[in-house]
C-alpha cells in the first residue's frame, strides 16, 4: 500500500544514523518524561471501548466555516496573519511570505480510504483555492500530519518541503522531486530562498510511524518561523518538556504559538499535550499569544470533541494567556486579536440521546481513556 510511505536508504539514512538522537534502531526522546505527566495506573479500554466509548467525540452538526480567499487577496497589515484550515493545517502569511503546515486533506487520517478515522469536519478551504505558498512544513509522518491524497496534489506545485529527518523518503517515494526536499534534525535551520524566512526544527517529544514495523523510524519535531520582522512556532506532535525553555531561548521571542490541544489523555502525557499542558509550554515559550490546533477535525480520543477547547479556555485567564481561536478559514492577525468568541458553543444543542461531557474543573484530571494514541 503505497500510502504507508518508504524506508530510507543512501546516504539519507547515514545522515539519520549520525543524528545524536538515532540509538541504533531509531529516533527516541533525548529527555526523562516529566514527573507526573504519564498515568501508567490507567486502565486500558477494550478496542470496543475505542470503538464505541465516550460521548460527544463528534460535533452534533457542521462547524461554521469561512472562506479566506478575499483576505489572502492583500497583505495583511500588521505583516503576520494566521488561517486555521482544521486540525494541525494552517496557512501562515509572515512578513510577505506564505508557509503552509502540516497539510491534511483526506478523508481519513489512515493509509486506507475505507477504514480509520473520519475527518468529521471538511477543511476549511479547497486544496486547489491555496494561493502561491513559499514551502509546506511537515513536522513528523502520523497519518493525521503528513496525508498521502494531500501530497498527491502539493507534488504538482513549485513548493519546497521542509520536514524532520527520514520524513523526505516518504515524500519522494510519492513523487516530490529530492531537490524540493529540506530535512532537518533538531536545531537545524534552512534559509529559504528569495524570503529572509528561516525555519529552525525544535525538540519535542513524541514519535513516529505509518506501520507495523517502523515505529521511530523517522524524527518528530516542532518547527519555527523566523521573518526579518516576525517569529511564529508551531509545536507539531508533542509532551510537555522542558526543552520550550530553550526553545524560547534559542529560537524567540515568538509573535504566535501554534500548540497542540486535542486527543489529550492522562497516560498520553508525555507524547501530547493536551490543553493545561499546553499553557505550561506556552509559559515556556514566553507567553506569545496562542492558536491552538489539533482538534474539531478528527476523532483520536475519547474525550468530547470540544472539551479540549472548553478546558483550555477555563485554565486560560489564571495564567494571562494570549488566546487567538479563529473559526474555521477565519484569517486573523494576532496583533488585533481582542478576546475570544466561543463560535463552537453554536453547535452545541444536544441532539436526542446525547448527553454533554463538561470540561473538568481546573484542580481536576481529565477522564481516564486509552492509554495510547492513535496519532
Amino acid at each position: 500500500m503505497k500510502s504507508l510511505g518508504s524506508r530510507a536508504q543512501g546516504a539519507r539514512l547515514e545522515r539519520m544514523r549520525a543524528s545524536p538522537r538515532w540509538d541504533g534502531a531509531g529516533f527516541r526522546n533525548l529527555h526523562p518524561v516529566l514527573p507526573g505527566l504519564r498515568d501508567s495506573a490507567a486502565p486500558r479500554p477494550t478496542l470496543g471501548d475505542f470503538l464505541c466509548g465516550g460521548e460527544g467525540r463528534v460535533p452534533p452538526g457542521p462547524l461554521p466555516l469561512l472562506d479566506p480567499r478575499a483576505a489572502w487577496t492583500h497583505a495583511p497589515a500588521t505583516g503576520l496573519r494566521a488561517t486555521w484550515i482544521g486540525h494541525s493545517t494552517a496557512l501562515l502569511e509572515i512578513d510577505g511570505h506564505r508557509v503552509l503546515t502540516d497539510p491534511v486533506w483526506g478523508p481519513r487520517a489512515s493509509p486506507s480510504r475505507l477504514a480509520g478515522p473520519k475527518r468529521f469536519q471538511p477543511a476549511a478551504v479547497p486544496l486547489k483555492a491555496l494561493p502561491a505558498l513559499d514551502a509546506v512544513l511537515i513536522s513528523h509522518d502520523h497519518y493525521d500530519h503528513l496525508d498521502y491524497p494531500t501530497i498527491q496534489a502539493l507534488v504538482k506545485l513549485p513548493v519546497p518541503f521542509i520536514t524532520s529527518l527520514g520524513v523526505g523518503a516518504h515524500l519522494q517515494g510519492w513523487g516530490v522531486p529530492p531537490e524540493r526536499i529540506t530535512e532537518l534534525d533538531w536545531w537545524d535551520s534552512h534559509a529559504l530562498p528569495g524570503t529572509g524566512l528561516i525555519i529552525t526544527a525544535a525538540p519535542s517529544q513524541h514519535f513516529s510511524g505509518r506501520g507495523l514495523k517502523d515505529r521511530n523510524a523517522t524524527l518528530w519535531s516542532g518547527l519555527a518561523v523566523r521573518g526579518p520582522r516576525h517569529a511564529v512556532f508551531f509545536s507539531g506532535d508533542t509532551g510537555l518538556t522542558e526543552e520550550y525553555a530553550a526553545i524560547r531561548e534559542r529560537l524567540g521571542p515568538f509573535d504566535l504559538a501554534l500548540l497542540e490541544i486535542g486527543a489529550f489523555h492522562p497516560s498520553w502525557g508525555d507524547i501530547h499535550l493536551g490543553p493545561a499542558n499546553a499553557l505550561q509550554a506556552l509559559a515556556l515559550l514566553g507567553n506569545p499569544p496562542l492558536l491552538p490546533i489539533h482538534w474539531a477535525t478528527f476523532n483520536l480520543a475519547l474525550h468530547a470533541w470540544d472539551q479540549p477547547v472548553e478546558t483550555l479556555l477555563q485554565l486560560a485567564p489564571a495564567q494571562g494567556a494570549a488566546l487567538v481561536m479563529p473559526r474555521l478559514g477565519e484569517a486573523v492577525e494576532p496583533a488585533r486579536v481582542d478576546g475570544v468568541v466561543p463560535w463552537w458553543r453554536a453547535v452545541h444543542a444536544p441532539a436526542p440521546g446525547r448527553r454533554r461531557v463538561p470540561p473538568p474543573a481546573a484542580d481536576q484530571a481529565p477522564p481516564k481513556a486509552m492509554p495510547w494514541p492513535l496519532d
